[in-house]
């Protein structure tokens, strides 16, 4: 009776959570449409979240690029289908690598802090003044960088389409000799806009999923220093194990 119990008490926990984090983020959507807008937060978030991760988005897609590039010639090579490696390359950056990637990279670098952040916010009391004088956290807090991450993560994957789509070229064509008239032929007959629509699309809700899971578990962080640690750590997990799961059902819902 006592595993029973157990895990009736963990199921139970698991589903109050969900709901908790549901209400979090309907109140969060309720505040982003009231006066005042936060400009200059929603700026200053956007700088956060795009620019600083520009680099580092950069440099993951370079690397992932010339990897598929390089699998994909010796792949196609027993087929004698090298002159397809150029959609290859495309359509898998497009449709699942790019957005994929990249939004673990925002949830690596830019989630984890929006969790520390608004943890170490919540543990020095910061937040409750914020509520003495009649600011509301939602708004003035989490709405901003929400804002900033729907907008800017779809630009995060676009750059890594491009540079992934660059880098392949680099090894395809300039290391193992590949046409470079075949491969950006084959990307233009391959790629379709409803490649390009799902990747926007998947690049959207993972943008809101890692500022939605992060703000959350920062905004109800445990008031102590090792509850701010297990929340950053489990602000990370959820956010990636989220965004996997979530793109194999948009992928299954888009083909």
């Amino acid at each position: 009776m006592s595993l029973i119990n157990y895990l009736g008490a963990s199921a139970i926990a698991v589903i109050e959570e969900m709901g908790t984090m549901a209400l979090f983020l309907l109140r969060t959507f309720g505040w982003l449409f009231r006066p005042p807008v936060r400009i200059f937060q929603i700026i200053k978030q956007m700088h956060f979240v795009g620019f600083k991760s520009t680099f580092v988005v950069i440099l993951t897609a370079a690397f992932t690029g010339m990897v598929l590039a390089l699998q994909g010639y010796y792949s196609l090579r027993k087929f004698g289908s090298e002159a397809l490696l150029g959609s290859a390359v495309a359509l898998s950056m497009i449709r699942e690598l790019g957005p994929v990637l990249a939004s673990l990279m925002v949830t690596a670098r830019a989630g984890s802090a929006m969790t520390a952040e608004i943890g170490i916010m919540r543990i020095t009391e910061q937040i409750d003044a914020l509520e003495t004088m009649a600011i509301n956290p939602l708004q003035y807090l989490i709405t901003p960088k929400i804002v900033a991450s729907l907008l800017c993560v779809p630009l995060l994957v676009a750059i890594f389409d491009v540079v992934g789509i660059g880098g392949g070229y680099l090894v395809g064509v300039k290391l193992l000799g590949v046409s470079g008239g075949s491969y950006w032929s084959s990307i233009e007959s391959a790629v379709e806009w409803k490649d390009v629509y799902g990747g926007i699309l998947k690049s959207i809700s993972f943008g809101l999923i890692v500022s939605w899971v992060c703000c959350y578990k920062g905004f109800y962080t445990k008031m102590s220093a090792e509850g701010l640690g297990k929340a950053t750590t489990q602000s990370v997990v959820l956010a990636a194990v989220l965004i996997l799961v979530w793109d194999y059902f948009l992928t299954s819902i888009l083909l």
